[in-house]
């Protein structure tokens, strides 16, 4: 009977340990994936500006070197 007991203990402990972890878990995964996507937005964003305006600099050059 004493068996019994620490069995059911310890399974009570285990389940409600897991139960815990889930919650937690699942929070911490859904604002890594949200800060992720945010970052990878301004990251592109970025990058097509930088692409931007590196055409448009050359296209400056183009038109100094056509006017020399």
């Amino acid at each position: 009977m004493k068996s019994m007991k620490a069995l059911f203990v310890i399974a009570a402990l285990t389940a409600s340990s897991l139960a815990m972890a889930t919650g937690g878990g699942d929070k911490t995964f859904n604002r890594m994936e949200a800060a992720r996507k945010v970052s990878m937005e301004a990251y592109q964003v970025a990058q097509k500006q930088k692409a931007e305006a590196a055409v448009a600099q050359s296209k400056a050059k183009a038109t100094d070197h056509a006017s020399s």
